[in-house]
């Protein structure tokens, strides 16, 4: 737990530093959120709230692909190789998974305020929509994190997380989408309990194989 703290720190404070990442991930998204509105703005009949939904989602699912990519190949080679000898793979790999989730959460957060003032909101049931925002971020960040450290071995690692990640993140990402169509409905929330239990079950199975998968990555 102490060095997952320690290497969360490590994050927060290189971040911190880096000020241009965190504030280029949040540009991204006003600037996404803007030409969208821009472009419905003269058939707003148009903007229903499926397609509400939906344009949310898949403006989040590109931010957070831009936001976790640099998860590893950020880092050189002489930082690995001291993480190597100092830290275990699994909490490295926790503690970018734990980073990145918060990281997500917050743009989703700041996303969806912004989303919602600029287009409006259909949402019915807040507290349902924030359970799908918690879980949407963490899988997405716990996905995309694993699937980060397998491409950084790789030349073209942009290339090779688009292509291993999209099989993967699809399915969530329907998931998601249905989840938060139930919320924007106000239905009851025993209508969303396979839902949400899908969502949870694939967040800790693949933070599970994270765990027990990266230390024969991170040897190699």
């Amino acid at each position: 737990m102490n060095e997952i703290k320690t290497l969360i720190w490590k994050e927060v404070t290189l971040e911190w530093r880096q000020k241009y990442a965190i504030s280029g991930m949040l540009l991204y998204v006003v600037s996404t959120v803007f030409v969208c509105y821009l472009s419905f703005n003269l058939r707003r009949n148009q903007l229903t709230p499926i397609v509400w939904n939906t344009l949310f989602w898949i403006i989040l699912l590109f931010t957070a692909v831009n936001a976790i990519a640099k998860s590893f190949s950020q880092e050189r080679h002489g930082r690995l190789l001291y993480y190597y000898n100092l830290c275990s793979p699994q909490a490295i790999i926790i503690s970018k998974i734990i980073y990145n989730s918060l990281v997500m959460a917050v743009l989703s957060v700041l996303g969806f305020v912004f989303y919602a003032f600029v287009m409006g909101n259909p949402i019915q049931d807040n507290g349902l929509f924030s359970i799908c925002i918690l879980l949407a971020s963490t899988g997405f960040a716990s996905v995309l994190t694993l699937i980060a450290g397998i491409a950084s071995k790789a030349d073209n690692s942009a290339t090779l997380m688009a292509v291993l990640s999209f099989p993967i993140i699809l399915p969530m990402l329907l998931m998601t989408i249905r989840l938060a169509k139930n919320a924007m409905d106000g239905l009851d929330w025993s209508v969303s309990t396979d839902e949400i239990t899908t969502l949870l079950s694939i967040d800790l199975i693949v933070i599970t194989l994270s765990y027990l998968l990266f230390p024969y990555l991170w040897r190699s």
